[in-house]
């Protein structure tokens, strides 16, 4: 009953012989290799067009490094108020911007709102030194809550980020969750909605440790070569990363993998509603499920096995407001998550 993040589940059984399958024999290092370059171009075919890859180890690596990219003195970052990069990083993001400002907007269901992003851009005059200025904008897909953004929304954010010159960001830790939710391709939900640069985020979906920062324009990616070996994030044994995402990518297995976790969380949430021992505020989106259970139950259920997080409460609507004797719990689901972990889970509760 492992329900507190996709971090928990391991990696799919495709992806380990992947990377079993790339422990053979000598390759050149430091992404030289022929792996690396063919799931380079895997990447530029899934996107449609011929993108920039950049394999880190982890999404906190992955996001302050899209971020460096558009690094400027006085910079000032947007991000929604609950986004990892603002609680999560432990101040990453801005040591690898140089110091940028994280200004975070509140907003309705984990996401910035064009309306309250213009106004938080506002206060940044054009030309006023003492202030800063627009470095960037981020977003969450899906959000720190599981809902997703739909693509007109990424659509009005880049419209307000355009009136600034600023390029628009997506933190894609769980991006295949997010891209199944909708059921578009990976290029309608980035660069044809004006994603400028992709956390791409395989590690919670089952792989092992392989993220990689996807610039769309070319052109616009030459220092981040420099900036993520700067940051100790340029691997040896680049083509052990390559290879997990070879097994991930090949056949649609990161879709299929995706599908199944969240069907998982709709499980779940068809589980909790038809109970009188838990409330659900919202259905989720992805795999992400939050509920609210009594105090009292949740001692008892961890000893029993049960895995999950408390969870800030927040962001619920004013009518799913906690009674004073429940707490908001979060449970991810995973690839490996089963009907009868979602049974387990309910009978203990």
């Amino acid at each position: 009953m492992f329900f507190a993040s996709d971090n928990w589940a391991g990696a799919s059984d495709q992806v380990m012989a992947a990377l079993s399958s790339a422990n053979d024999g000598f390759a050149p290092a430091y992404g030289a290799d022929d792996l690396t370059r063919r799931v380079e171009a895997r990447f530029s075919e899934i996107f449609e067009r011929e993108v920039a890859v950049f394999f880190v180890a982890t999404g906190s690596a992955a996001n302050a490094l899209s971020l460096s990219l558009s690094s400027k003195p006085g910079g000032a970052i947007f991000c929604q108020d609950e986004a990892h990069v603002a609680v999560d990083e432990c101040g990453c993001p801005e040591f690898m911007t140089g110091a940028s400002k994280l200004i975070r907007i509140h907003g309705p269901d984990g996401k910035i709102t064009p309306d309250g992003f213009a106004k938080a851009m506002s206060a940044f005059q054009e030309g006023f030194v003492h202030h800063g200025r627009p470095q960037a904008v981020t977003i969450t897909q899906s959000t720190e809550i599981g809902t997703v953004y739909t693509l007109d929304e990424i659509a009005a954010i880049k419209a307000v980020a355009d009136t600034r010159s600023i390029p628009l960001h997506m933190d894609g830790a769980r991006f295949a969750n997010a891209l199944v939710a909708l059921g578009v391709s990976p290029a309608e939900m980035t660069w044809k909605a004006g994603v400028d640069v992709l956390s791409f985020g395989g590690t919670k979906n089952g792989c092992w440790c392989a993220e990689a920062v996807v610039v769309f324009d070319k052109d616009r990616a030459g220092e981040l070569e420099w900036l993520r070996k700067r940051a100790g994030q340029l691997f040896s044994k680049s083509r052990f990363i390559a290879a997990q995402f070879d097994g991930y990518l090949a056949n649609h297995h990161w879709l299929d993998l995706a599908r199944h976790s969240n069907a998982m969380a709709q499980k779940l949430a068809d589980a909790v509603e038809a109970s009188d021992k838990a409330r659900l505020p919202a259905r989720p989106q992805a795999n992400e499920t939050f509920i609210a259970i009594k105090k009292a139950r949740i001692p008892a259920m961890r000893e029993a096995g049960a895995a999950f997080y408390e969870w800030p409460a927040d962001g619920l609507a004013p009518d799913q407001a906690l009674k004073p004797d429940e707490e908001l719990i979060r449970l991810v689901t995973s690839f490996r998550t089963s009907q009868a972990d979602i049974d387990a889970f309910m009978a203990l509760l």
